[in-house]
């Protein structure tokens, strides 16, 4: 089985946040597979599960806020079975510009917090990953206020751009090892 998770945080207040591109991946591809999600209280997470192309796929959003993705993700891997390397975890990146994606397959936390809960209940950095661009805030600016503020109209375009980008990505992902989606998305 493959599994997609998108990283952000529950809540209408931060439905359209910076922090949230990865629940935007997972809800956009829910949207295009068909696939409903669902509440899962005992992996406190919003799970679907569907088949894609003769593939079975699981669209992951933690519930746990942020700073604590690895608890509902360790959950979901240890009650599936699931293998690490069929996994895609999608979130936002400070050092990738707006409307760009940055795929990889092992590498620190940078300062994110979802991403070193991730490493944590993981015990690794290797895992595959899609970075989405949110470019950094003006110099200042408080970077939690940044990346929890709504996306201002003049970025709508390429968050729209960068989201279809991310949802080719994982389809491709599906069918072909990571580091070929890697070469074929990273430009």
């Amino acid at each position: 089985m493959k599994w997609i998770v998108g990283l952000g945080n529950p809540g209408s207040q931060y439905k359209d946040t910076r922090h949230n591109v990865g629940f935007m991946v997972v809800d956009e591809l829910a949207k295009r597979w068909g696939i409903t999600l669902t509440p899962q209280a005992k992996h406190r997470a919003v799970i679907g599960e569907g088949n894609v192309g003769g593939q079975k796929v699981a669209l992951i959003k933690p519930m746990t806020y942020m700073n604590l993705s690895g608890e509902a993700v360790r959950s979901f891997l240890d009650y599936y079975k699931a293998d690490l390397a069929d996994g895609i975890m999608v979130y936002d990146d400070l050092d990738t510009e707006i409307g760009r994606l940055r795929l990889r397959y092992q590498g620190s936390a940078g300062g994110h917090n979802g991403i070193k809960s991730l490493i944590q209940h993981l015990n690794t950095q290797s895992f595959n990953r899609i970075r989405m661009g949110i470019s950094r805030p003006q110099p200042g600016m408080v970077i939690s206020d940044y990346v929890l503020a709504n996306f201002p109209k003049a970025e709508r375009d390429k968050l729209a751009a960068m989201i279809e980008q991310a949802c080719d990505a994982v389809e491709y992902g599906l069918k072909a090892p990571f580091e070929e989606t890697m070469a074929k998305f990273n430009g």
